[in-house]
């Protein structure tokens, strides 16, 4: 972050109220937990590579899961009877 947007921040800080503040200390305290566990993140993934056991780091998706809609079974239980074919 360039010096002079830290200046200006540090300056509206004066102007604040209490709510505000509070509010304000409640985001930079996430903002540091989220950084420091990406960074702990990525230090398990660069030993996971430099120890060879993997090759690379593949990149998660951020899309959300499909919510699927459960199926009610009739009769006896969907398990009993697979063991049951099985046979």
């Amino acid at each position: 972050m360039p010096q002079v947007i830290l200046n200006q921040i540090l300056k509206q800080l004066q102007s604040l109220e209490l709510s505000e503040l509070q509010q304000l200390n409640q985001a930079v305290q996430a903002q540091l937990t989220y950084q420091e566990q990406a960074a702990k993140q990525t230090a398990f993934h660069q030993a996971l590579v430099t120890s060879g056991l993997v090759q690379n780091i593949k990149k998660t998706s951020h899309k959300p899961s499909i919510m699927r809609q459960l199926l009610e079974i009739q009769g006896k239980p969907l398990s009993q009877t697979i063991v049951e074919e099985r046979r």
